[in-house]
């Protein structure tokens, strides 16, 4: 075999579909359990989506499981999602459902590249493109880059639509709010920061929280409940999965939208 043979192979392949990805419908960051949800909706409709990933894995938190048994739990709503992927589920008492983590994770990040959803992991998003009042791409580095704190100017990706889906940090929502004293869809027109754990009201709360913040930014997942005040839930993930489906069915009436203008 020849390494260089080898190395052309990993390069031609990844650049090919890395620079076909500098226009797509839809710009996802954070390859966390919503956000691979929502992905994968999107998708099912052929449209053309993007996840970018600032880790080595995808997942998020969800591998973990609750304070690191891989289980996870899931309420009777999202057992519909979870039968379409083909996650395993059981019964526990009334309506929760024990779900492995593992295989959670593992068949939601294999059916959404299957659907065609490119997914680029160790590349960090440092920045949002706004054009005309409306987020209209993302900015893009090697994560290894903002680890090592290098000056290294990024490069940009051209999007329809931008859903964050970054969890706690809520990254991307407070990006536009910090660089662009942009007021965003909440109280006081900031990120609140999460609360307190209450998996009853941050389940609900999440599916409420799921929506379109300013133009072309649509918040997802834990970033929903981050960005307006709601309670984290642990290791309930329901509602995320709820979310990602909901925050595809706000992405596609966006860019059915942009598309029309």
């Amino acid at each position: 075999m020849d390494e260089a043979l080898i190395s052309r192979a990993i390069t031609e392949s990844f650049t090919r579909d890395f620079i076909d990805s500098f226009n797509v419908d839809v710009a996802i960051v954070g390859a966390g359990p919503s956000g691979l949800v929502c992905a994968y909706y999107l998708a099912k409709h052929d449209l053309k989506v993007a996840i970018f990933e600032r880790h080595l894995r995808v997942g998020g938190g969800m591998p973990g499981g609750g304070m690191m048994f891989n289980r996870i739990v899931f309420q009777r709503e999202a057992i519909p999602i979870l039968k379409e992927f083909g996650i395993t589920y059981k019964k526990y008492k009334g309506e929760l459902y024990v779900v492995d983590a593992l295989e959670s994770i593992s068949t939601l990040c294999s059916k959404t590249l299957k659907k065609g959803v490119r997914i680029f992991n160790l590349i960090d998003v440092e920045d949002v493109v706004i054009r005309d009042k409306r987020i209209c791409g993302v900015v893009l580095n090697w994560s290894s880059v903002k680890w090592a704190k290098l000056h290294v100017d990024p490069l940009s990706v051209k999007a329809k639509a931008v859903v964050d889906a970054t969890g706690h940090d809520s990254e991307i929502s407070r990006i536009i709010e910090r660089k662009n004293g942009i007021k965003i869809g909440t109280s006081t027109g900031g990120v609140l920061g999460e609360g307190s754990m209450w998996a009853e009201v941050g389940e609900k709360k999440l599916i409420e929280n799921t929506k379109e913040i300013y133009p072309g930014l649509v918040v997802c997942g834990m970033t929903a409940n981050a960005v307006f005040g709601s309670p984290r839930m642990g290791a309930i993930f329901g509602g995320m999965f709820l979310s990602g489906r909901k925050a595809a069915e706000v992405v596609r009436k966006i860019v059915k939208q942009n598309s029309k203008s």
